[in-house]
C-alpha cells in the first residue's frame, strides 16, 4: 500500500505539471510579478505574448525549454554606456596607474592623448590605438591578476557625471526582462563587445547571469607551470584575440553556446547582425528587441549622430522587419535602481 501510495504521488505530480504548461497566460503569470518598471502599453505586451506563445505547449509557436535562448548586448543595452564605454574607463584608469613605469609614453602614441586628456583622450586614438591601449593594459597579467583589478576598481570606480557606482547605473527594467525570461525557462547570455575578462567578475551579482554564459571580445592567453611551485596559471598575451561584436557576435553565439538564439536585445548598430541572426531563424519563434535611448532627462538621448552607440542602420533595419523598439522615456517607469546608502 505504502509503494503504491508513492507510484501514485508521482503520477499526479506528473499530471499536474502538464496541466500548468497547458494552462491558460494569464493562469501561469499569477505567482510571476512581471516587468513592474515597464508602462503598460504595446512593448511590454509584446515581450509578455511573446514568452506566452513559446512557454505554452499548446501554441504553435511553444519552444521547448533546452533551445530558449536569449542574448543580450551589455554596453547600451542593460546598463549606461554614456559618455564614454565602462570597459575603456578602466583601460585608461589602468594605463594612467602604470605610466610611473613607462616615461617614454609620455612622447609616444596612442598613450601621450590619454595620459593628457584622460578619457577624452581615446577620441584622437582611433580603434587601432584604442587596441593597443586594451593589450597594453592587459598583457602579462594572470587571469587571477584580472579579476582581483577589475573588482576592485568596480567597487571604487564612479560615473564622472552622475557620481554613482557603475554597478547602479545597470536599468532596472532590463534586469527585471532576465529575470522574468529566466522565470519562464529562458538561459540568459551577454554577447558584447566588451572584454569578457572585465565583464565577467561581477556580472552574475548584477544580472545574475554567471561567467559562462557571458560572451565578449577576447586576449590570448597562455598556460604556464611555475618551475618552483609548479602551480598552473592562465595569462593574457598582449594581443587581442577575438573582437566580439557586429557580424562577429552571430560567430560568437555560434563558437561558444551552440544554438541560435529565439531572443535577442541591443542598442546600436554593433548589435544589427545579432539581431538579424535571431529573428530569420527557420523557427518563426524568435523576438529581436532594440534599447532606444531618448530620455534625455533620466539618462541620455542619442542614437543616429552619436559617437558612443549609434543606432542608425538597425533603427531603420527594425522598422523594416517588425522588431520591437523600446523608447526609454515612454516605456520605463524608472531606469536605474534605487540608489544604496553609500550613494550621492
Amino acid at each position: 500500500m505504502k509503494a503504491f501510495s508513492i507510484r501514485s504521488g508521482i503520477f499526479l505530480g506528473i499530471l499536474l505539471i502538464a496541466a500548468c504548461n497547458n494552462q491558460p497566460p494569464a493562469e501561469r503569470k499569477e505567482s510571476v510579478r512581471s516587468l513592474p518598471s515597464w508602462n503598460e502599453g504595446a512593448t511590454k505586451q509584446s515581450i509578455v505574448d511573446f514568452v506566452d506563445r513559446v512557454t505554452n505547449r499548446n501554441d504553435p509557436a511553444f519552444v521547448l525549454p533546452a533551445e530558449r535562448i536569449a542574448v543580450f548586448d551589455n554596453d547600451g543595452t542593460l546598463w549606461s554606456e554614456q559618455p564614454m564605454y565602462v570597459p575603456l574607463v578602466f583601460v585608461v584608469d589602468r594605463i594612467q596607474q602604470i605610466a610611473s613605469l613607462h616615461p617614454d609614453w609620455k612622447k609616444k602614441q596612442p598613450y601621450r592623448s590619454i595620459l593628457q586628456n584622460g578619457v577624452a583622450g581615446i577620441s584622437a586614438i582611433g580603434e587601432q590605438g584604442i587596441t593597443a591601449l586594451i593589450e597594453t593594459a592587459m598583457g602579462g597579467l594572470t587571469t587571477e591578476e584580472s579579476d582581483a583589478l577589475v573588482k576592485s576598481w568596480m567597487t571604487k570606480a564612479r560615473h564622472p557625471e552622475l557620481n554613482r557606482p557603475y554597478t547602479e547605473l545597470i536599468y532596472q527594467p532590463m534586469v527585471e526582462l532576465l529575470q522574468y525570461l529566466r522565470s519562464n525557462g529562458f538561459k540568459t547570455y551577454i554577447v558584447s563587445g566588451g572584454g569578457v575578462d572585465f565583464m565577467r567578475p561581477w556580472m552574475e551579482q548584477a544580472y545574475g547571469i554567471p561567467p559562462e554564459q557571458v560572451i565578449g571580445s577576447l586576449m590570448d592567453m597562455k598556460y604556464e607551470e611555475s618551475p618552483v611551485t609548479h602551480q598552473p596559471s592562465l595569462s593574457f598575451f598582449p594581443k587581442m584575440g577575438f573582437y566580439s561584436n557586429g557580424p562577429n557576435k552571430p560567430v560568437a553565439i555560434r563558437q561558444f553556446i551552440g544554438r541560435r538564439p529565439v531572443f535577442a536585445a541591443g542598442n546600436s548598430d554593433g548589435d544589427r547582425q545579432m539581431l538579424e541572426y535571431t529573428a530569420t531563424g527557420e523557427d518563426k519563434s524568435h523576438f529581436a528587441m532594440i534599447v532606444h535611448h531618448t530620455d534625455a532627462q533620466r539618462e541620455v538621448a542619442y542614437d543616429r549622430q552619436s559617437r558612443i552607440g549609434k543606432l542608425d542602420q538597425a533603427l531603420n533595419q527594425a522598422s523594416k522587419a517588425g522588431w520591437t523598439v523600446v523608447n526609454m522615456k515612454q516605456d520605463w517607469k524608472t531606469i536605474f535602481p534605487a540608489q544604496t546608502s553609500g550613494s550621492n
